[in-house]
């Protein structure tokens, strides 16, 4: 597995902090009841004053991104709960970036070993801060670093750290897959297809522009041209019958698609403001 420099030497990178950000402002701007309760990415950052009146934080500009952040967290929040209740003892965040479910849900985290994979500036990063906030490290969480620039596999460094490879394992990676060749997607699917039978995986990916309205590919050629720009491009796109086709053929016994439309059913049913996520991002669910 190989990914762009995301990262700084000082931290995580723009988007990663974003990221949390958009999930603190749901909190802040959206109505109850809020699809997820994230203010520690916030913490973690303690941005300066004025974070607010950024382009980027706008709270109309940005509601369906910020509703798909929201959906897609809670989505692989609910799944590890799932999983841990049925006896999963293993949960690999691949690309955790400012993850808080450890320290938001500590009561489920503490009956897994949690892995958060990242590049090793975000992990000195993250580590420093939690200890700063108070959370520390607890045994049970293993930041585990990854130099991708460098070639590490992010395999052997989570054996490294005390991954059990004969363990049944949830495995999750949300906005990762499009700065990933197709090649490396195969070959983490294959890594963990090959996982203990009822070991489940979660990712996240981009459908081609050809699959949304004609309302919304303006707004996400958009995106995809500021990433572009920014020297970390969108490198793959897949259409749902292809991407499921993969997990079955790299060994996965069953996978399915989890739509847009599937998480704005779940979480977003009813709302009176219209929030809902925006198209382009769902979910590959797959079990071995």
């Amino acid at each position: 597995m190989s990914t762009p420099n995301r990262s700084t030497p000082n931290g995580p990178d723009p988007t990663a902090m974003r990221t949390a950000l958009w999930r603190a402002l749901h909190l802040l701007v959206d109505s109850p009841p809020h699809v997820l309760a994230d203010d520690i990415g916030l913490r973690l950052i303690a941005p300066e004053d004025g974070w607010r009146d950024r382009p980027d934080m706008h709270p109309e500009g940005t509601r369906g991104y910020r509703a798909s952040i929201v959906a897609r967290a809670r989505f692989v929040e609910d799944l590890a709960i799932e999983e841990s209740a049925r006896g999963i003892g293993q949960y690999v965040l691949l690309g955790a970036g400012l993850d808080t479910f450890a320290q938001r849900k500590p009561e489920v985290a503490s009956r897994l070993q949690v892995f958060e994979v990242d590049q090793p500036s975000v992990q000195r990063w993250k580590h420093e801060r939690l200890t700063e906030l108070g959370f520390g490290i607890p045994p049970w969480l293993r930041l585990v670093p990854v130099d991708f620039e460098a070639g590490a596999s992010w395999w052997d460094e989570l054996l490294a750290n005390g991954f059990d490879a004969g363990q049944r394992t949830l495995v999750s990676s949300t906005g990762v897959s499009m700065y990933l060749t197709r090649e490396a997607i195969v070959a983490i699917l294959s890594r963990v297809a090959a996982l203990p039978k009822g070991s489940t995986f979660a990712m996240t990916f981009l459908l081609p522009l050809s699959l949304l309205s004609a309302q919304e590919r303006p707004r996400h050629q958009a995106v995809y041209d500021r990433a572009r720009e920014a020297g970390t491009p969108f490198l793959s796109f897949f259409e749902p019958e292809e991407i499921v086709a993969l997990a079955l053929e790299a060994g996965f016994s069953w996978a399915r698609h989890v739509s847009t439309d599937d998480l704005t059913q779940r979480y977003f049913a009813g709302r009176t403001d219209g929030l809902k996520p925006a198209v382009g991002e769902p979910f590959l669910l797959a079990g071995t």
